[in-house]
This record gives structure tokens, C-alpha cells and sequence, in this order.
């Protein structure tokens, strides 16, 4: 976002390989700067380190402008979209400077302010003027208090809007309602050399082999948590009350790529972390709607052609994957051995409140928020649990540590209500939302369509806690900024079908029927 080591250095050379760490970091929301000692320094000596290295974190929170932009018009999108992987670009390099200059922040309290967050201020201000250019230039609308994104403040670790850990309450019913025009605080991704070298699964300090997480306080052991799945909303008499399940594997062919055509469409390395991809086999950066069909499909039924995507699960134990040097992945913070589900069980279910209508084509659907560690838990879908805990504990702000015997289990509900227009929106949210989870249904004009569930089982040895240092520490794929958090989880969508297979799905819920 090397660092894994048995050997034992000195404070100096430890503060040295930091240093030379942070400077393949690239920028982001949130700025982490690392300086830990080995984790086979004494007990005593790691607790001290872990607490001098949290009071020398630092960070940057940049707005996101994305979330903001809520009408691009479609001949201003391209543009649109270059200027806000500048943004990104922009957010990289100063953390880059702020990571090369820690001397010099300490000689100098307003080096900072002066040298970092002024010009990067400066440099986002124009980029935003350009995406009014861009729209404007086509005859759209543009909201000028936008231009008051321009300007990051920094801030310490215990100053941003997630860092605590409380056990993730939240219900079984899909989630948080969705919020098309929460702020995302992070302006950009982070890169992290994340190197790592071949002596196995001893993580440095307490934050993740790659120095940007998890921490010890990520985990939790499911056994200890109480009880916190709420009763799901009682059926009507007109319910859909069937489901339709589709077998499109595991990823087993290793289908990965670090694009995100919905968030970042014709921009490489867009999503700056790594993606199982199920489902539709050609789907990139620069696939559209005029070629999502011709992409073929890892589905059974050859008709669904959709494309499942998640980031990776890693087990950080000091494995070199493929993309230990590459973009997305130990560049950017993502390090250690990619797990495969071993179950991938995909599934459309009905409403309790009433009959469902057909996905569109080509209809667009992120769940979740890749960002919350800086954006807060409004839009966080992520649900965590153990095989024989799923009915009684979903964690959101946690990994569990299950017992021997359990698997790991991410599971997915995406949001069940679609506008009735769009398959997508400007900032990939506002065209569906969550139903109300006490009555099951949509409001404000909503449609109800069927709700995609994804539930994934992994076998992932237990990490265990030892003086506040994780090993064998797993967590899912995410900008490094955002510290490799559970609730960081999400999960994206793209429906595409052919041979009439959407209404099949329909009508086979709105008829009560299990069909496959």
C-alpha cells in the first residue's frame, strides 16, 4: 500500500525501511505513516512501538467529488472521469511528499500545511474547474459550491470517522439505507510498496505485513459476540416468496483484474485493488454495453452473462502472489495469499412486501462502500460471519475469529429498489436504494426488483491476538488508505442476460417457486 521479517533490526534501520516503504505509498483519504518495529522484538518493546507509532499517524481527508456529482451528462462522462482519477492522482503524489518529509515536519509544524495540503488545495481547485468546463461545455448543470471540495484537512488516527471497533450491529435484512449523496472524505488511493520477504507469516507491529492493517482490534472472536441478527420483515399476502440461484463457480481460473468499469470506466488500475470476477469472463475497464455480451460467461446458464465481482480475500502470511510488484495489488498495499471461496452460492430473492419487476439490462449495482474508514458507515453493506453464527452474529466493523471447525463467511444483500429509469447514476447510487427494513418496501417511487444475495465460505486458519499483534492475519482487498477494514467489504453487479432470462427470474419468484 520489505515488510514481513524474523530478523531483528535496530530502531534506525527499522525507521529507514519505513521511510523507504512510505515512499512507494501513493495518496489517498487517509494518510498512514508507519514506523514499527520488528514483530520479534520483545513484548514489551512491540506494545511501546505500537503506541509511539499511533501518535505519529497522520492524515489527509479530501472530499470526494465523485459522490457529489450527481447529473453528468453522457457526453461529458469521459472527460468527466479523466479528471477524477487526476483528483486521485493529485491526492497520490502528496501523500508520496508527506511520506518522504517526516524530518521536516517535525522540524517545521506548518511544513504541511505549506508545502502539502496548500498546493494539493490549489491543484484539486483547478482540476474541479475543468469537470465544470467539461460539463458545462455540453449544455449540463454545474453545482459551483462543488468548488469548496478543493481544500484537505489533516488529521490524526483516532480523528477518523470509522476508526473505532464496536462489533458491527446491523441487521439481516440488506443494511444501512442507502445514501446517493453521502461525502466520501477520501479524495484518492494510496500506493504501498508492501514488500514482504519469503520467512512466512510474522506480521510487522500490529498493522498488516504491508504496515497499512488490519490490526488486532479488526478481529474478533465470534464466540464472544452477542446475538445481534433482527428478525427479518414479516411477509404479506402478496410477497414474492421464491428464489432463483445461479451456479457461476468460484473463480477458480483466476479470473482477476483491478479495473472497476462502473466507478472508473476506461481508467486502468481503477479500482487499486484487487477483483475475483465470476460470471461474464471479459469485463474491464473499457467494456461498455456495445460489448458486454460478447464477453461469455463461467455461468451454467449460459443465458446469464452478468458479472459478479468482489475484491480478494488474502491470508497475510508472507506469500508472493503474482502481483506482489504490480499496481492494485503489494504496490498498493495488497499483499499475501489470495484465498478462493470455496463455495460461491448466488442467489435472487423476492419481496416480502409485494411482487418484484425485471432487472433491466445492463443495470449497474454497487453494494457496500470501499471507503468507510474515511466516509463513516452510512453506506457500509458488509456482513461478516462464521458457518453455524450466520443466524445469530453479522459483523460489520470486524473480522471473525472462528472456532475450529467454522469458515469464514462474507455474504452480500444488495439493494432491492431500482428507480424505474436508470441503470445507473452519476454517482453509482442514487438510481436504487435499500428497502425500508421494518416493512420490506420501496419508497419515493421505487420499483422492487429482485434482491441479489452472494454469500462466499472460505477456509482461513484462525488468526490469533498476542500483546496486541495479529498474526496470520487475513482481510479483504482495498485502497490501502483505508487500512484494509471489514467494513470496507462491498461488492458489485452488472446484469446482463439474454433469452428472456431476467423476467424468467421475475416470474419464478413472483410465483413462489425455488428455480435454478
Amino acid at each position: 500500500m520489505g515488510r514481513n521479517t524474523r530478523k531483528r533490526r535496530t530502531p534506525l534501520a527499522t525507521k529507514a525501511i519505513a521511510a523507504s516503504a512510505a515512499l512507494a505509498l501513493g495518496g489517498g483519504g487517509l494518510i498512514w505513516a508507519n514506523f514499527y518495529a520488528s514483530a520479534h522484538e520483545s513484548n514489551d518493546s512491540a506494545q511501546n512501538q505500537t503506541k509511539a507509532a499511533a501518535a505519529q499517524v497522520a492524515t489527509i481527508s479530501c472530499p470526494d467529488v465523485q459522490q457529489k456529482l450527481t447529473n453528468i451528462p453522457a457526453k461529458a462522462q469521459q472527460g468527466v472521469a479523466a479528471e477524477l482519477a487526476n483528483l486521485d492522482k493529485q491526492v497520490t503524489e502528496a501523500y508520496a511528499r508527506l511520506a518522504s518529509t517526516r524530518q521536516a515536519q517535525t522540524n517545521d509544524p506548518s511544513f504541511v500545511q505549506n508545502a502539502i495540503v496548500g498546493p494539493l488545495k490549489e491543484k484539486r481547485a483547478a482540476t474541479i474547474d475543468r469537470i465544470r468546463i467539461d460539463i458545462q461545455r455540453v449544455g449540463g448543470q454545474f453545482d459551483n459550491s462543488l468548488a469548496q471540495l478543493a481544500g484537505c484537512t489533516t488529521q490524526t488516527a483516532n480523528q477518523t470517522t470509522a476508526g473505532g471497533q464496536n462489533g458491527g450491529q446491523q441487521n439481516n435484512n440488506g443494511g444501512q439505507q442507502q445514501n446517493g449523496g453521502q461525502q466520501n472524505n477520501n479524495g484518492g488511493q494510496q500506493q504501498n510498496g508492501g514488500q514482504q520477504n519469503n520467512n512466512g507469516g510474522q506480521q510487522q507491529g500490529s498493522n498488516g505485513q504491508a504496515g497499512n492493517g488490519p490490526t488486532a482490534a479488526d478481529f474478533v472472536d465470534i464466540t464472544k459476540v452477542a446475538a445481534n441478527v433482527q428478525a427479518k420483515p414479516r411477509k404479506t399476502r402478496n410477497a414474492s416468496t421464491g428464489s432463483f440461484s445461479v451456479s457461476c463457480g468460484v473463480n477458480a481460473n483466476k479470473n482477476f483484474n483491478t479495473d472497476n468499469v462502473i466507478v472508473a470506466p476506461g481508467v486502468t488500475n481503477g479500482a487499486h485493488h484487487t477483483h475475483d470476477y465470476v460470471g461474464n469472463q471479459k469485463i474491464n475497464a473499457f467494456s461498455n454495453n456495445n460489448n458486454f455480451l460478447q464477453g461469455g460467461t463461467s455461468c451454467s446458464n449460459k443465458s446469464d452473462l452478468s458479472s459478479y465481482y468482489w475484491p480478494v480475500l488474502r491470508l497475510q502470511n508472507g506469500t508472493q502472489e503474482f502481483d506482489q510488484n504490480r499496481d492494485g495489488g503489494g504496490k498498493e498495499g495488497n499483499v499475501g495469499k489470495i484465498l478462493t471461496a470455496q463455495q460461491a452460492e448466488i442467489k435472487y430473492v423476492g419481496s416480502p412486501a409485494g411482487k418484484v419487476v425485471a432487472m433491466p439490462q445492463f443495470l449497474r449495482i454497487i453494494t457496500g462502500d470501499a471507503k468507510t474508514t474515511t466516509n463513516g458507515l452510512a453506506n457500509a453493506n458488509a456482513h461478516w460471519s462464521c458457518t453455524g453464527f450466520e443466524n445469530k452474529v453479522q459483523l460489520t466493523e470486524q473480522y471473525p475469529i472462528c472456532p475450529q471447525g467454522s469458515k469464514v463467511v462474507r455474504s452480500f444483500a444488495f439493494q432491492s429498489c431500482w428507480d424505474g429509469k436508470n441503470v445507473d447514476s452519476a454517482n453509482h447510487r442514487t438510481h436504487v436504494a435499500f428497502a425500508d427494513p421494518a416493512s420490506g418496501a420501496c419508497g419515493n417511487g421505487f420499483k422492487a426488483i429482485p434482491t441479489l444475495t452472494m454469500r462466499l465460505v472460505y477456509n482461513v486458519p484462525a488468526p490469533t491476538i498476542q500483546n496486541g499483534v495479529v498474526k496470520n492475519a487475513y482481510a479483504v482487498d482495498g485502497f490501502p488508505e483505508q487500512l484494509h477494514k471489514a467494513a470496507t467489504d462491498h461488492d458489485d453487479f452488472i446484469s446482463i442476460t439474454t433469452g428472456g432470462l431476467a423476467n424468467k427470474i421475475a416470474n419464478c419468484i413472483n410465483r413462489g417457486q425455488n428455480c435454478k
